[in-house]
């Protein structure tokens, strides 16, 4: 089990500085988009710009292991089953491609057409500013894509897409991990949430049973789930190799209403999580994924996330040095 940071889509000298200074071994960049480090050109990512980026963090002795999301226009249309469905799906297997031979081994993304949700936020300890939800606010809210669509509808794009996709990262030798919808809720702007249950996640990596059709295993969003177990999700998925890295975050409880919390004072005891992972024998890497906005804090959170890392790797040394 290893520290890593992520959350942030250009890799400056500034930003790998600080990850290796404060203990990362692994880096997860997020949310790359056309204006950052790594361009899009016709709706895909080309190689050379790929090798590029690992080999640009590998200087700072850190390791690229992981990318997380694409734009949405690469791939709103596989979501939704639009009409230019069919030339995404060819230009993200060019991309999933190109990453695998980059030599970056996963390729994190989400089922969201409509991306993350939050509503008002709520102040925390000592008046730190954390994202919050409330489901009655977030329901006044109208359509993203002009219509509802149906919960059968989403299923039936996401089973195609990954029938055509596992296969492809099997003999790329890439493994691809979905994140929970976020907040787990039935549906926001007319989008079903489908994956939002320990129930989904089971259906979802029976489409097509395979090491490349896996989690990216979001605690926070799976802690917001309606009347689910965090730790028994923890310890399933883990037992069967489906986890394929971590964002260790804290919740105030469950949907229809949350709010983000510091990594220590949310619901889920984070001990107790840690030891978990460590049991069902995860060995990849944890990051803070969100934190709270604090007194003279930079935009990215530099302080709330050396203080996020440090205690995700006090935690990693509790478990397993108390394992002997």
């Amino acid at each position: 089990m290893r520290p890593g940071f992520g959350q942030f889509n250009t890799p400056s000298s500034e930003f790998l500085i600080f990850c290796s200074q404060f203990g990362a071994t692994d880096v997860l960049l997020n949310m790359l988009s056309p204006t950052s480090a790594l361009p899009s050109q016709d709706g895909l990512w080309r190689l050379s710009d790929l090798v590029k980026l690992r080999l640009t963090i590998e200087q700072y002795g850190l390791k690229l292991s992981a990318l997380e999301n694409v734009p949405i226009s690469f791939y709103d249309q596989i979501m939704l089953g639009g009409p230019k469905r069919d030339q995404q799906i060819e230009n993200m297997i060019l991309t999933i491609q190109n990453i695998a031979k980059a030599g970056i081994p996963i390729f994190g993304y989400h089922w969201m057409p409509s991306m993350v949700w939050r509503t008002t936020p709520s102040l925390i300890r000592c008046g730190a500013i954390a994202t919050a939800f409330n489901y009655e606010e977030a329901k006044k809210l109208p359509f993203t894509h002009q219509r509802e669509y149906t919960e059968e509808e989403m299923w039936n794009n996401l089973d195609y897409w990954i029938k055509i996709i596992t296969p492809i990262a099997e003999e790329e030798g890439i493994k691809l991990g979905i994140h929970p919808c976020d907040p787990p809720v039935p549906t926001l702007g007319g989008i079903p949430q489908i994956l939002r249950s320990f129930k989904a996640y089971k259906r979802l990596i029976n489409i097509y049973p395979s090491d490349s059709n896996a989690i990216e295993f979001c605690q926070g969003t799976f802690s917001e789930m309606e009347n689910e177990n965090i730790y028994d999700m923890i310890r399933y998925f883990g037992k069967k190799k489906k986890i394929l890295y971590v964002h260790f975050r804290n919740v105030s409880g469950q949907v229809p209403v949350f709010h983000e919390e510091f990594i220590n004072t949310g619901y889920v005891d984070m001990y107790k999580a840690m030891k978990i992972y460590h049991e069902v024998g995860f060995n990849s890497f944890f990051i803070d994924d969100h934190v709270p906005q604090t007194f003279q804090d930079t935009e990215w959170g530099h302080r709330g996330r050396a203080f996020a890392s440090g205690y995700i790797q006090a935690m990693i040394e509790a478990v397993t040095k108390n394992s002997f």
